[in-house]
């Protein structure tokens, strides 16, 4: 029997990060099991963008090899994330009247509302891709339906879609240093919904909550209510912007910077407390803009789950308490339920694991068998768990 595996490709700014898990059956059923791993620093990458693909695509030949390495299988196909400050959402409604004589609802009427909302959002998806199609609330004949409508009865329905985009450009640009490396791409995901796969609760998605990845140049987030991930944002603001204060403020070389913010550098000439000062002041402005977001999009305030925080700047000592300050909600840090032997130890690793995951299975809590290879209908299968 074929072996089903399936690879994440996560190309961060300052990491690019590989992550190759297996399906395997054991006494107590189906599950995943993480077999590789790799990991390299990325060069070419600014914000997220690739201004250097030659360099990219070294950082990702490196991190396969490395992967390679440890998982001893040649990784030929992989599932690529998409993120940086040229991720934006549109949103848009389709309406419809019922086709059928009986006022049933189908699948053509969904498919004819998804028309509609693309053609009203098409002046926004000008040399942008669309990533994710995700329908955010039913309505039929003006009543919100609490579930997906086939089968009900009405003469309209109207849907509100949520498309997640990004520059077409950069698109291929990722995918294009993927291939230079030898990695066919299969598909494309947004990052921090990649992330969210295996950082948040289905209870945490219900109640509603925000998860915020603070990479080294953005901060990227995804609000989820009811199950469904409502908006992505990424912002041009990241941990290296509190090295570049701490380099201004105490006039230190960015080396120095750096091990001032990780608590590796200290005495009497750099005063913990004002280096706390600096990091607090960036860390709040990084929360003030989730919060302007979160207000733009009425969940001001009204996420009961809170905020969870992932990424590398989620190591930062006094992150949390800073959020539940700034955006007075409960707040915590990320973590990931993996293996003790895995090599995976932080949700840093998130993106990467979550693409991989859903490469694998088209379902991050059921794994369901399928062909490999068969991902024809992987973004059904994606905009399906989403359904209200």
């Amino acid at each position: 029997m074929a072996r089903r595996i399936a690879t994440g490709i996560d190309i961060g700014t300052h990491h690019t990060k590989i992550v190759v898990v297996e399906e395997v059956s054991g006494p107590e059923g189906t599950g995943i099991h993480i077999i590789g791993t790799g990991l390299a620093q990325t060069s070419g990458m600014r914000h997220g963008y690739v201004v250097d693909a030659e360099d990219v695509a070294a950082s990702v030949r490196a991190a396969r090899q490395q992967a390679e390495s440890t998982a001893r299988v040649p990784i030929k196909k992989g599932f690529l994330a998409v993120g940086g400050v040229s991720l934006d959402e549109v949103r848009a409604s389709g309406t419809t009247i019922i086709s059928r004589a009986d006022q049933e609802i189908t699948e053509l009427d969904l498919e004819k509302t998804l028309e509609v909302a693309r053609e009203a959002a098409q002046p926004n998806f000008l040399n942008r891709r669309v990533l994710h199609e995700i329908p955010l609330e039913y309505r039929v004949d003006g009543a919100k339906s609490l579930g997906e409508p086939h089968g009900l009865k009405g003469t309209r329905l109207e849907v509100d879609y949520l498309f997640i985009t990004c520059l077409a450009q950069h698109e291929a640009a990722l995918t294009l240093a993927s291939e230079s490396a030898d990695i066919e791409v299969i598909d494309r995901m947004a990052s921090p919904l990649a992330g969210s796969y295996v950082t948040l609760t289905k209870d945490q998605k219900m109640k509603g909550c925000v998860l915020a990845n603070i990479g080294a140049e953005t901060v990227s987030i995804v609000v989820y209510d009811e199950g469904v991930p409502l908006s992505v944002k990424v912002f041009p603001v990241g941990s290296t912007n509190i090295t570049d204060d701490l380099a201004l403020g105490f006039k230190v070389s960015l080396e120095d910077a750096e091990r001032l913010k990780m608590g590796r550098l200290g005495g009497s000439m750099y005063p913990r407390k004002r280096v706390e000062e600096v990091i607090t002041a960036r860390f709040r402005h990084m929360f003030e803009l989730i919060d302007k977001h979160l207000k733009s999009i009425g969940r001001k305030g009204a996420l009961p789950a809170g905020i969870i925080i992932s990424g590398g700047g989620a190591g930062q000592g006094s992150v949390s308490d800073i959020a539940k300050g700034a955006l007075a909600l409960p707040s915590r840090v990320a973590d990931m339920k993996v293996s003790a032997d895995s090599k995976i130890r932080d949700a840093t690793w998130a993106v990467a694991y979550g693409l991989a995951l859903w490469g694998l299975t088209g379902d991050t809590d059921t794994p369901k068998r399928q062909r490999f290879g068969g991902f024809v209908e992987s973004i059904q299968k994606f905009i399906k768990q989403f359904l209200p």
